[in-house]
């Protein structure tokens, strides 16, 4: 794909994401604070767990020198590089992985809620569910992202279900030296979201609260913000 978007700069920058409350956190990437530590840390744990690569996922998707050590919130930053979606995403085949955060909590609401209705369609026999979901707050920069909110929404990288020139794009960029992507959501119009290449530039991912999706028939229902969980 020949496009030419430009490159931008990125100031610090306030973005939401969710993650499924059924996963675990990575705790070995909040125990270290380079590399050096985590290989360290992680054959000693190797010798009595062996679950750990399972939790920590696969690392050759990622160069350990490019995970922001140290950081609050330092498992979730890496986790989207070391558990990549076999399926693939927008702007990845499943060669490697991308972090995606959007502008608002309403956004990343809204993308959640698109895929998992999108999941729940294919099982069978779903009467009753309930899921919930860790909402995050990230601050990030970045050095070399690229706007692809200069394409029109109607551009084929925003099909709703198509991913195929979305990916070549994703490819071609981070093949490039690109940081992200920087572009318009899909699934809340007019809202934008980014999809990071790679984790070094994130400054901290906490926790905001949680939220419930309630899932009836094998369709969500309803979604709300969840207090005490």
């Amino acid at each position: 794909m020949a496009l030419d978007l430009p490159a931008i700069s990125l100031s610090k920058t306030k973005g939401f994401r969710l993650i499924n409350s059924k996963l675990p956190t990575i705790d070995i990437f909040n125990d270290v604070a380079d590399p050096d530590e985590f290989q360290d840390l992680y054959d000693l744990q190797a010798m009595t767990n062996p679950r750990l690569n399972q939790e920590v996922g696969n690392l050759n998707y990622i160069d350990l020198g490019e995970i922001p050590w140290g950081i609050p919130g330092c498992h979730y930053a890496a986790a989207s590089f070391t558990h990549v979606a076999p399926g693939g995403s927008r702007f990845s085949n499943g060669e490697f992985g991308v972090l995606y955060i959007a502008d608002t909590m309403e956004t990343a609401l809204a993308e959640v809620e698109y895929h998992q209705g999108k999941y729940l369609a294919n099982v069978e026999d779903l009467k009753f569910d309930r899921l919930i979901f860790r909402g995050l707050a990230c601050t990030f920069s970045g050095d070399v992202m690229h706007d692809a909110t200069e394409l029109a929404a109607e551009h084929e990288i925003y099909h709703p279900d198509d991913y195929t020139a979305a990916r070549a794009l994703g490819a071609r960029l981070r093949v490039a030296g690109s940081e992200g992507v920087h572009y318009w959501s899909v699934r809340n119009s007019g809202a934008i979201c980014w999809g990071l290449f790679t984790p070094r530039n994130i400054q901290s991912i906490v926790q905001t609260g949680h939220y419930e999706f309630i899932v009836r028939g094998g369709d969500i229902m309803d979604r709300r913000k969840v207090v005490g969980v």
